[in-house]
């Protein structure tokens, strides 16, 4: 059953509808009967994507949208993958033009739309808050001086400048992503590739903590922002527990029945990485205390749930 089995029929703009979250969401809206609208770079090749579903449309320019287009919820995925080449100045302008530069796209036609969407739903990251190491963060913990942390604020200040118009906007800092295996995609397969061959096991001294989310749940939250009209502000999407880096590789070792004795020393990954090695050397314990304070209950709440749904497939 879809998770907007329940929602009445909206009109819905997706931003990123073509990436690993934004696949699975639209499908899941197309089969639930609602109207999906996407920004994309190459229109055709995206509605094709949904295997031409009738109830999808596409467009590549903001001038393009309509003013009087009739957009109910806006879901803003938009953003080129963090990890990737090094963060070089150029690379930085790409991540930073992919997800804040779309953002102010989409204002610029929230400014002169004529039915404003009552909604925008904005994809941010725990990158928010910046490496912290074993400190517990909630959604009220400040910022760093990091590039991540810089990217997700600008990307944040821009998508609540549609507050200004009225619309109820939230802002889901997710952590890694992780699927099922059938699903292919998000953080999990690459994590877990190196323990089928034995060259799994600690990074670092292992004490980093990894903040995770499972894209059913992510789903599942954006699906409940749409229809609860009191979720508003910045919300943690992660799993309630978060394990260290060495008790995930503990639990995937057991899970796939495969050693984990091999340590990679953080300043190999570093040297290699560049900025971006703080990712997997560093760590972010962030806590989901508005979500399970409104009382939403994760399907997968810890990594055994996620290990055992990965490897039973």
């Amino acid at each position: 059953m879809s998770a907007f089995q329940q929602t009445p029929t909206q009109r819905v703009l997706v931003t990123g509808g073509t990436g690993f979250i934004g696949t699975a969401l639209v499908n899941e809206l197309l089969n639930a009967g609602h109207h999906v609208t996407l920004y994309s770079r190459k229109p055709d090749a995206a509605i094709a994507h949904f295997n031409g579903n009738g109830n999808v449309s596409a467009f590549a320019r903001w001038d393009e949208l309509a003013s009087d287009a009739q957009i109910d919820a806006v879901i803003n995925l938009a953003g080129s993958p963090v990890v990737g080449p090094r963060w070089s100045n150029a690379r930085k302008q790409v991540l930073l033009a992919s997800r804040v530069g779309t953002t102010e796209g989409l204002m610029s036609w929230i400014t002169r739309a004529t039915h404003k969407p009552a909604v925008l739903i904005n994809g941010s990251a725990i990158g928010y808050y910046g490496c912290r190491g074993d400190e517990a963060l909630d959604e009220s913990a400040g910022t760093q001086d990091e590039f991540m942390s810089e990217l997700c604020q600008r990307w944040e200040a821009a998508a609540c400048q549609a507050e200004a118009f009225g619309v109820r906007v939230l802002r889901l800092r997710l952590g890694l992503v992780f699927c099922s295996k059938s699903d292919r995609g998000g953080a999990l397969p690459k994590l877990i590739a190196p323990y089928y061959f034995g060259l799994g096991g600690r990074i670092g001294d292992g004490r980093q903590v990894m903040s995770w989310v499972h894209r059913d749940d992510v789903i599942a939250v954006i699906a409940r922002a749409i229809g609860d009209t009191s979720m508003r502000g910045a919300y943690n999407l992660t799993a309630p527990e978060a394990p260290t880096q060495a008790q995930f590789a503990s639990a995937v070792g057991q899970a796939l029945h495969r050693p984990t004795l091999l340590v990679t020393p953080a300043c190999v990954i570093n040297t290699l990485a560049g900025e971006m090695g703080a990712l997997f050397t560093k760590g972010q314990r962030v806590v989901p205390t508005r979500l399970l304070a409104a009382g939403y209950t994760f399907k997968y709440p810890d990594l055994a749930s996620a290990l055992k749904a990965y490897v039973s497939e």
